[in-house]
């Protein structure tokens, strides 16, 4: 179960504007889940942001649209992506199965989008500090309930280094420039 670039998806999903406000940690999960991203597309690993209900919910927030590289943005009404036809038709037809799962909220859209991923056969990795609520511990539940589900729990620096692999090429060099040297010394704090 390590994971490897050229099977992963990036999924981030429902990190709304008019929802963060009320997040706790709501900050830290968009500066991860954007690091996240841009090690991703470094790396060329498919990113794919979700939004439910933007009408009343806002478009992703802003500081992640800028910073994120090129994605796939998807508009859902579903709690669980993977209930939307197209998003799972689109996740069938590609040969990215193991899915790096964050967003907001934790418990509801995050978890459920989770367990339908779980339910078809896809190995989904839960970026722990990148998954948020209105309560942390509704975070840490959710956390809890899809580790005994079958997804593995895991950090922005474990996914960073399983997608790199080595340290003795071009890619991990511009990454170690760009993303992992500022990383070491910013502290975390795990909601879920």
């Amino acid at each position: 179960m390590r994971l490897t670039r050229e099977k992963s998806l990036l999924l981030i999903v429902d990190l709304q504007a008019g929802l963060l406000p009320v997040i706790q940690h709501g900050d830290q999960a968009v500066t991860e889940a954007t690091w996240m991203a841009g090690i991703a597309g470094e790396l060329e690993v498919p990113v794919w942001v979700t939004e439910q209900y933007p009408e009343g919910l806002g478009g992703s927030e802003p500081r992640l649209l800028e910073a994120l590289p090129a994605h796939r943005l998807w508009h859902k009404v579903h709690f669980d992506a993977h209930a939307e036809p197209a998003f799972a038709e689109a996740m069938a037809a590609g040969d990215r199965h193991q899915v790096v799962l964050c967003g907001t909220e934790a418990h509801i859209c995050v978890m459920q989008t989770g367990l339908g991923l779980l339910e078809a056969g896809y190995e989904v990795y839960w970026l722990v500090e990148a998954c948020a609520s209105r309560r942390a511990d509704e975070a840490r539940l959710a956390k809890e309930r899809m580790v005994q589900a079958g997804a593995v729990a895991v950090s922005a620096d474990m996914i960073a280094y399983e997608w790199l692999h080595r340290c003795d090429d071009a890619r991990f060099k511009q990454a170690h420039r760009h993303f992992l040297k500022e990383r070491s010394a910013r502290p975390l704090v795990f909601s879920g």
